[in-house]
């Protein structure tokens, strides 16, 4: 007989946890969904109010009877899936197949892989939300009810074996109209005519902008090779006289923890990883690594979220962190990003480390080489959100040659702040000489270059998730399975990192347009 028998998702997550809790308690792993809808049929009851039609999953058979007798045999049992709506289905399942009473205090979850988060968690079990399960189940009916009805039709009048999908469908369509943008496109030529100058041992370039009509600057852009001329002959190379000089102050914040979204696009951008590669990385931090004396931990929160809030301990963990590292000047008073994004669930914190004095060095011997590059990447993240902002003097200046004018803009850091450890962009200083208005300098030459506008840029998975996420377009969690969906179905490829339609693709979206 065991005292308490504690149900989760995953064989990783089980052993982690069991380690956690001792012998007072069986964990065991569900793997995943116990009940689904029939594959064979559509499995909805259309005229009795949407009704599922649930089917024990094939090959769960043996599961599903060790965890009835696991159950008989126990005083408790938690139920310990996932964080989510999804996790939140599995465990009504779950409670279905044991005779639970939903009603029941039986249901636990943890945002992060601890001892002190689990425990806490047992403390505090609840019923299982009904909302959340009706949510799930909702998605999963609009999902049965698109896919079953227009798959067969594709079948029909394209090629047996295809299919669409609510979300699936959707994207492809964004998909095909980036593509068609760009096959109609048709460049326009433009030229770029620069100073080049080595001023005070410094060398920049400024860019021709326009010319004085009737006292004041009008912009004007050079369209042709004999335009780009009547500019290079007019300018006066050894007279170019400074007109203005605008120096202005700026800061620039540090952005907030993670999201689910937000981490496939910057691990996408920054370290070249797919979405599912991502999100599979992410899964075995959340799950629990074995840390040397520490033995095994999950060593980040859950990567499933839309929140960017953390919790005021993290908030502690990280401002001791920085200050302790880097100074009291760099750290922030605190700042926990609690307000709440449009259409957000805001059921968890954002994605960020278990604890701040886990640093990727001091854990970097006991993780795979990619589990170290996300780790630091969220790591990096979280602490630079309590960083104290970037401060930095912009300064353009606008020189006068001979009634043409040209701009040059330069920027210079005045305070690193949070950058220190964390940037998501590659914005670098330009030094600019001191300059004064009225001084004359000259150029070395006048430079003419030829230029042809370009289409907008085929998406790769980053700007894909980016704009799926603008248009309310799935969920976050969701999105890697929506590109494996559709690179797996041939109606996309992706090439470089570039996505495209395939003519397969492209005749399934003309079609459903249609």
């Amino acid at each position: 007989m065991y005292k308490n028998l504690v149900i989760v998702e995953s064989p990783t997550k089980a052993k982690t946890v069991s380690k956690m809790l001792g012998s007072d308690y069986k964990v065991v792993a569900s793997i995943g969904h116990i009940r689904d809808l029939p594959k064979s049929k559509m499995g909805i009851d259309i005229d009795n109010n949407f009704e599922p039609e649930y089917i024990n999953v094939r090959g769960k058979a043996s599961k599903i009877k060790e965890l009835k007798e696991l159950y008989k045999n126990s005083k408790n049992v938690y139920l310990a899936t996932d964080p989510d709506r999804e996790g939140e289905a599995i465990s009504w399942h779950i409670a279905y197949l044991l005779g639970l009473d939903v009603n029941e205090k039986n249901r636990i979850e943890f945002h992060e892989i601890t001892k002190k988060s689990i425990k806490e968690s047992i403390k505090n079990s609840r019923k299982i939300d009904m909302n959340l399960v009706n949510s799930q189940q909702a998605r999963r009916v609009l999902d049965r009810l698109v896919g079953y009805k227009l798959s067969p039709i594709l079948w029909k009048k394209i090629k047996s074996g295809l299919s669409a999908g609510r979300v699936q469908s959707a994207t492809l369509k964004i998909i095909c109209e980036r593509q068609e943008e760009i096959d109609n496109f048709v460049p326009e030529e433009f030229w770029k005519i620069e100073g080049i100058h080595n001023v005070q041992n410094i060398e920049f370039k400024s860019l021709y902008y326009g010319e004085y009509k009737n006292k004041k600057v009008v912009k004007r852009d050079i369209k042709t090779e004999k335009e780009a001329l009547e500019v290079v002959e007019k300018t006066d190379k050894d007279n170019f006289i400074v007109e203005d000089v605008k120096k202005v102050k700026k800061e620039r914040k540090p952005q907030p923890p993670f999201t689910t979204s937000t981490l496939q696009q910057e691990a996408g951008r920054k370290l070249g990883f797919s979405s599912s590669m991502t999100m599979s990385i992410a899964q075995q931090l959340y799950e629990g690594i074995n840390v040397g004396k520490e033995g095994s931990v999950g060593l980040i929160s859950y990567m499933r979220t839309d929140s960017t809030r953390i919790s005021s301990e993290i908030v502690a963990e990280a401002i001791e962190y920085v200050t302790e590292n880097y100074g009291k000047n760099y750290a922030t008073r605190g700042n926990e990003y609690n307000f709440k994004k449009k259409n957000s669930q805001d059921a968890h914190e954002g994605v960020r480390p278990s604890s701040i004095f886990r640093s990727p060095e001091k854990i970097k011997s006991y993780l795979t080489a990619n589990q170290y590059k996300l780790y630091k990447l969220i790591w990096e993240r979280t602490v630079a959100s309590q960083m104290k902002a970037e401060s930095y003097e912009s300064t353009q200046i606008i020189l006068n040659s001979n009634n043409c004018i040209y701009k040059l803009n330069g920027r210079y850091t005045l305070f690193d702040g949070f950058s220190k450890i964390y940037t998501s962009s590659d914005i670098k200083d330009e030094p600019l000489p001191k300059l004064e208005v009225k001084d004359v300098i000259n150029a070395e030459k006048i430079e003419k270059s030829q230029h042809f506008t370009k289409p907008v840029a085929n998406f790769t998975e980053a700007s894909l998730v980016k704009k799926l996420e603008e248009n309310g377009i799935g969920r976050p969690s969701t999105y890697a399975s929506i590109i494996n969906s559709l690179t797996s179905r041939f109606y996309i490829l992706i090439e470089n990192k570039k996505i495209f339609p395939t003519e397969l693709g492209k005749n399934v979206n003309k079609f459903l347009v249609s």
